[in-house]
């Protein structure tokens, strides 16, 4: 343990610096709420695409965790209005990237004051950077490629200060939109959000997926280096692969063998074990030469009770089979509550959607005709404008990083425009499954890596 590692020391989630970034992001919203606020009070008619470039506005110079937060949003097909989903989509979650004295600094605070001899080389510019952290490619002593993962500094307290300001935006939205209660939605943000700041725990989602895909040798998981991680820096192994975008034009058999590993990676932790890796983007999967797949950044990982992962497979069933009464155990398995029978049909338009590639037994593209932006975002937006008549429905949290990774899976088949049979790969994954196999699965391998099981 380093001393940074120590309640209190360190990276305190300090308040005057809580304090700076409130004022930050309050200066940034308040501007766009007083606008929408004042149009509601005087009668004016809405234009929902005008607020949503306010909002896109006013959040465009927020680096950091509340920008990651507002992509959660955008990617969460029924979260948010469609007008708003499109601006906010397109936000950059980068900070400014940490220059080598600050770089410098932080790792003597996280590894001592001889870190660099640790190393048998350290390289200055960041290799990456994203809203937390960014990576450096180092080497160790035997010359092993490594990825150190450098969080940046003060990140408790801005996320802290972003989290009571998502209060704000959500009641700032369900003035502008009755369709979704999204109270759950800003607990389950920001009980992820926090997790994705212990780098310890994401360390151990490595070794669990490690344990999870063990049998799938097309897909290879970092190893953590132990020795040279702590709660705000990751070592791992540097694992060499090429952006999957740089595939697309490749032979249909190539992008269907990665499309194949990719739809493995996701299905089989869930199904198996009831965990997904929540974060869809582009960016954090790889292609090595022989085509096999690395999968990267466990920042995100979900993990589920195994009824949860019983209501999956049942809805599944009932959009097979034709069996509404199988549909509603599978809603009301996941917590929701009070459902009228027109709530019920237009749940099932999202279901339909969700499901249709694994439903029809052949070689299928994901979807015909739509591009990889605009995937779910049609069935979104008429589900939305039924449930702003209906509604509104409070959606239980666990769906928000369910829904946003299957449709991040789906937006890659679609890059990859690959043809496969959905439906054989998901019931292979599936024909084995019962409640008590996979939470004996679950509670052995979640064990192993240290993880704590759903609650």
């Amino acid at each position: 343990m380093t001393a940074n590692d120590k309640p209190g020391s360190g990276e305190k989630n300090s308040l005057s610096r809580r304090l700076k970034r409130y004022a930050d992001v309050t200066t940034a919203m308040g501007g766009a709420a007083a606008k929408m606020a004042g149009k509601r009070m005087l009668g004016m008619e809405r234009d929902p695409k005008a607020e949503a470039i306010e909002l896109r506005g006013a959040f465009g110079n927020l680096k950091g965790p509340l920008m990651k937060v507002v992509q959660m949003l955008a990617s969460v097909p029924e979260a948010l209005p469609a007008d708003f989903a499109v601006e906010l989509s397109t936000l950059q979650t980068q900070a400014p990237p940490m220059g080598w004295p600050f770089v410098r600094r932080r790792m003597s605070a996280e590894l001592g004051p001889d870190w660099e001899k640790k190393f048998k080389s350290f390289e200055h510019e960041a290799a990456a950077a994203a809203s937390l952290g960014q990576v450096h490619r180092a080497f160790d002593k035997r010359g092993r490629a490594l990825a150190c993962k450098l969080q940046y500094p003060d990140m408790a307290s801005a996320v802290e200060a972003d989290l009571s300001q998502l209060k704000l935006m959500f009641a700032l939205y369900r003035r502008m939109d009755r369709a979704i209660d999204p109270s759950e939605m800003a607990e389950e943000i920001g009980a992820r959000l926090r997790e994705e700041l212990d780098y310890r725990r994401e360390a151990a989602h490595m070794r669990l997926y490690r344990v999870m895909l063990k049998e799938h040798p097309t897909i290879r998981v970092p190893d953590v280096i132990d020795e040279l991680s702590t709660g705000r820096l990751l070592t791992m192994s540097w694992e060499t692969g090429s952006p999957i975008l740089e595939f697309v034009k490749h032979p249909l058999a190539d992008r269907n063998r990665i499309a194949t590993s990719l739809f493995r990676a996701w299905w089989h932790p869930f199904s198996h074990f009831g965990a997904i890796h929540g974060d869809p983007h582009l960016g954090n999967y790889a292609i090595r030469e022989d085509l096999g797949l690395n999968l990267l950044d466990y920042g995100c990982v979900r993990t589920f009770d195994p009824k949860f992962v019983g209501g999956v497979i049942d809805l599944y069933h009932a959009m097979e089979q034709g069996k509404p009464e199988l549909a509603v155990h599978a809603y009301e398995t996941w917590g929701f509550k009070g459902l009228k029978k027109e709530i019920i049909e237009t749940l099932n338009i999202w279901a339909r959607f969700i499901y249709a590639p694994m439903l029809e037994n052949r070689v299928r593209s994901v979807a015909n005709g739509v591009e990889p932006s605009a995937y779910g975002r049609k069935e979104a937006f008429e589900v939305h404008k039924r449930l702003s008549q209906l509604g509104p429905v409070k959606p239980p949290r666990e769906f928000v990083f369910m829904d946003r990774a299957a449709i991040g899976l789906g937006a890659v088949f679609l890059h990859l425009q690959a043809e496969l049979n959905f439906h054989k790969l998901f019931n292979e994954e599936i024909e084995s499954f019962t409640l008590a196999t996979v939470a004996k699965r679950q509670k052995a391998a979640f064990k192993d890596a240290g993880v704590p099981l759903p609650v």
